[in-house]
């Protein structure tokens, strides 16, 4: 006997593991002290979430960018965005523990929440960073890169809530077995 389709009962596990990868993208976006910003040779100006630095080799001089409204509505909503995420993980993992239809429609509708977030805040940041910047060219780089990731994972595990309720038979273990071959 030949059987096809996917293994639903560990398929409930993978899910809550890319919401902890999505958390610790989004730690790293939140809490890296550069990598958002980086000129184009990467020596003599770089910035983070928090703060823009410039300067040469040893003598470098770095200043907050939480003075600028904008900034301040980035942190917030990425920290917001965290915040609700760790929710969803949360409802999730109990979720998936008791096979609860209604809250895997909850957790869906607040990973969409969290990808709004954070998308409208990784679009304010560069949009606004760019008017600080007068010469050369710059590039978004890591820190900015884990935040999208975060962002996308959030997505991607979003839409895969909505689908399970219909899948809630599989994910329990209760459905029949469907074979591609028998030997009737």
């Amino acid at each position: 006997m030949f059987r096809c389709g996917i293994a639903y009962p560990r398929c409930r596990w993978i899910i809550p593991l890319l919401l902890l990868f999505a958390i610790i993208f989004d730690l790293i976006a939140i809490c890296a002290q550069s990598g958002w910003v980086e000129d184009e040779d990467a020596r003599s100006h770089y910035a983070s979430m928090w703060e823009q630095c410039r300067g040469l080799k040893d003598n470098w001089r770095c200043q907050s960018l939480m003075e600028f409204s904008w900034a301040q509505a980035v942190a917030a909503l990425m920290i917001i965005g965290l915040i609700i995420l760790i929710i969803a993980f949360i409802l999730a993992i109990v979720a998936m523990c008791n096979i609860n239809v209604g809250l895997m429609v909850a957790v869906a509708a607040f990973l969409i929440v969290v990808a709004i977030i954070q998308i409208i805040a990784l679009i304010i940041y560069p949009t606004k960073f760019n008017e600080l910047i007068f010469e050369g060219n710059y590039y978004y780089t890591w820190a900015y890169g884990f935040g999208w990731g975060a962002t996308i994972i959030s997505i991607g595990c979003a839409i895969l809530f909505c689908c399970l309720p219909r899948y809630e038979d599989e994910l329990s273990g209760q459905a029949k077995v469907k074979y591609l071959y028998s030997s009737e």
